[in-house]
């Protein structure tokens, strides 16, 4: 039996896969703020990986996600069979989370990669090399 890993998966391909697969979930795991503020996928569920106010991994975080797919919103299987998106900033915090779930026994975790705003350019601005805004995908902010 091979061992499952986080799968990278690109902005767009995220994007069609949560559109076409009913049981997906994809989930942001920003800080509040972040996700608040800054903006996140349309339809995408909040569930924090690292969040104020002490900015430490979140204990929860598997509990949380496994709350969310047995709560209705994915066709889950106790084995954590539904595909799950992450998204984070630039795709590094939803690597550590992804991996962290895949270590729990979910045997489908994507990391977007690139994130939703993708990194820096040369003079310090996020969303012009890369990312979910970048490529035009659907998202929402309050």
């Amino acid at each position: 039996m091979s061992e499952s890993k986080v799968q990278p998966i690109m902005p767009k391909d995220a994007y069609e896969l949560s559109q076409n697969t009913s049981s997906a979930l994809l989930i942001d795991v920003r800080s509040g703020m972040e996700f608040l503020f800054v903006g996140h996928p349309v339809g995408a569920i909040h569930v924090p990986w690292i969040d104020e106010p002490d900015w430490t991994i979140n204990p929860d975080f598997v509990k949380h996600v496994r709350q969310v797919m047995l709560g209705g919103m994915a066709g889950a299987t106790e084995g954590g069979g539904a595909p799950v998106l992450l998204i984070c900033r630039s795709g590094k915090r939803s690597l550590e989370a992804g991996a962290e779930l895949v270590r729990s026994g979910f045997s489908e975790v994507y990391n977007i990669l690139e994130g939703f705003e993708g990194e820096l350019n040369d003079v310090h601005q996020r969303s012009s090399q890369g990312g979910w805004r970048f490529h035009g995908l659907p998202w929402e902010q309050c």
